[in-house]
């Protein structure tokens, strides 16, 4: 692909940031998005202040660009005050957040399967789907009604869909009421689950409602049971192997809803380790066969939920996406939503340099932190002297043409500079118990002492 040669220069010295700033132009093009938020919002239009401007300031606010959604405004082109800006934020649908994720969710899965860097299923010809909820921190009491409250004032819920092959986070369901319980959302869950997906959630979503809405749907699961959950035994517990994380056993067992009834799998797993909450076991529910799994890769398909709490901790770690700010819910989930879109631009980015290095296993040795220092140092002065129009390319070429762009500059980063350098186990302190009662010492005369 022809660039100018600013670019090309930028693409050589830091092609990482070429990447992730080519995912925006690309997925997040002004013009794409304002067509594809006229085609989808039910109340909200544009007047004045552009959707894909909202998008452009919110983007810069969760990546750490900006400290601030104000710095942000000052700092754009928008010709409207900061008051509309604002109003404009507070009344963002949370269906129009929610389908942005899926949008950006669904596109960025066609280019991780167009470079051919998914992960193996877990079970053969199933969709590995990951279910976990997120609290939105409690905002700022910028509100008039929150100014004589002392509690915590709680913007929002949400439940996250991470997908298991390709890393990205597809799916978001939201709800306004902070104190709302996660297990509300379920039925709207329910109704995008299809035929032969494998669903892997924790106990707080091992309701009833739920594990017969999966089963309905033709759909298989695996949950942790939870201690609340009513059950028959129908045979005793037997001893099936060790796993990496305990002694396995199995035994069937029964659900009862009304006058349905379900013959599930009880998987117990005494633990190696307790958990962090002290428990010496986990049992958990499925409905897979046994021909699809055995009890053991039961227990190892339920292991690999970590996937979506490390994408939490990366979304906390790496990103702004708990903007405390803003106060109205409307406002804090759409943020919310646009650090998911955030952190599926990083999982494209991962895949690309995955699929461009099969020999590495990049998730062990290229460092989050140096990723995005290296792109915080570079995107700023990349966009002073790069054109918008010098990124046009890529907007218009097709999606073999695009990928084979992503792959050409993963190939040409120095996972080097990248490495992760991880740490060795923590030392005990040595006690301090010399030189009691002074204070202060004089570090040369230590040291003089040493020789």
């Amino acid at each position: 692909m022809i660039f100018n040669l600013i670019l090309n220069k930028f693409s050589e010295r830091s092609p990482i940031t070429v990447m992730v700033q080519g995912l925006l132009e690309r997925l997040l093009n002004a013009d794409k998005i304002d067509r594809w938020f006229n085609a989808t919002a039910d109340v909200q239009y544009t007047k004045k202040i552009l959707f894909s401007s909202l998008v452009s300031i919110m983007l810069e606010v969760v990546c750490r660009v900006r400290d601030s959604i104000y710095s942000s405004y000052i700092n754009s082109n928008i010709d409207a005050s900061r008051q509309a800006v604002y109003e404009k934020l507070q009344n963002t649908e949370t269906k129009t957040s929610q389908s942005i994720v899926r949008y950006i969710g669904s596109e960025s899965a066609s280019i991780i399967n167009e470079m051919k860097a998914t992960q193996p299923p877990l079970v053969a010809k199933l969709k590995t789907k990951f279910l976990d909820g997120n609290c939105i921190e409690a905002s700022e009491k910028r509100l008039q009604v929150l100014r004589n409250t002392k509690a915590g004032a709680l913007p929002g819920k949400s439940l996250v869909v991470f997908d298991q092959e390709t890393n990205l986070i597809i799916d978001v369901f939201l709800c306004e009421d902070g104190h709302a319980q996660e297990r509300s959302l379920l039925p709207s869950v329910i109704e995008t689950i299809k035929v032969d997906e494998l669903w892997c959630a924790d106990r707080n979503f091992c309701v009833l409602n739920f594990l017969f809405g999966l089963h309905n749907k033709k759909a298989y699961f695996v949950i942790r049971q939870h201690a609340s959950t009513p059950y028959i035994s129908l045979s005793d517990k037997v001893f099936i192997g060790n796993s990496e994380t305990g002694k396995v056993y199995e035994q069937r067992v029964r659900i009862k809803l009304d006058e349905k009834e379900i013959d599930l799998r009880r998987i117990i797993v005494e633990l190696k380790k307790p958990t962090r909450n002290g428990d010496k076991e986990l049992c958990l529910f499925t409905n897979l066969p046994d021909d699809k799994a055995d009890a053991i890769k039961v227990a190892h398909i339920y292991s690999k939920r970590w996937s979506i709490e490390t994408a939490f901790q990366k979304l906390e770690k790496y990103l702004n996406s708990e903007i405390n700010s803003l106060a109205y819910p409307k406002a804090a989930l759409f943020g919310f939503c646009m650090a998911l879109v955030a952190f599926n631009l990083y999982a494209v980015v991962m895949a690309a340099i995955q699929a461009a290095h099969p020999d590495k296993n990049i998730h062990d040795e290229v460092s989050d932190y140096y990723i995005a220092k290296e792109i915080s140092n570079t995107l700023n002065g990349m966009n002073l002297v790069v054109e918008q129009e010098d990124w046009m390319p890529l907007v218009n070429c097709s999606l073999t043409e695009f990928c084979c762009f992503l792959l050409s500059l993963a190939s040409n980063i120095e996972l080097r500079k990248l490495k992760k350098h991880k740490r060795g186990p923590k030392k005990q302190p040595l006690p301090k118990t010399e030189h009691k009662g002074k204070p202060h010492v004089s570090t040369a005369r230590l040291l003089s002492l040493c020789k």
